[in-house]
């Protein structure tokens, strides 16, 4: 890889990690309750994957900085993780439940959307 593309990785991660900590600031979640950041953050991130890939960037650094480093840093696979976990672990079924069904569909919905919007 060489250093522009790794810049724009850089710069495309910096961009969605503000955007996701903006989100927390935002909508602080309190436990036991829907975790909207998370739920905002992958929804934006899979319209935004949708959208690029129907219309790939015409440089291949920009599909590095804005596919691989904003959307890669703005959804978080593995937060949605800890929190369902956290969620069970507390007894929370039926919003652990809730929340992951929620999850798949709105990311589906989401990306379905950008793909669409962009053709």
């Amino acid at each position: 890889m060489d250093r522009r593309t790794l810049f724009a990785v850089f710069a495309g991660g910096c961009l969605g990690t503000l955007i996701r900590a903006g989100l927390l600031e935002a909508l602080p979640p309190d436990p036991g309750q829907w975790p909207w950041p998370t739920f905002a953050a992958n929804a934006i991130g899979t319209f935004a994957l949708g959208l690029l890939t129907a219309r790939p960037p015409a440089s291949p650094h920009g599909h590095a900085l804005w596919s691989t480093g904003f959307c890669g840093a703005l959804t978080t696979f593995s937060t949605l993780q800890l929190e369902l976990f956290d969620m069970l672990e507390a007894g929370d079924v039926a919003l652990a439940a809730g929340y992951a069904g929620a999850s798949l569909v709105a990311g589906l919905a989401a990306v379905a959307l950008g793909l669409r919007s962009a053709r």
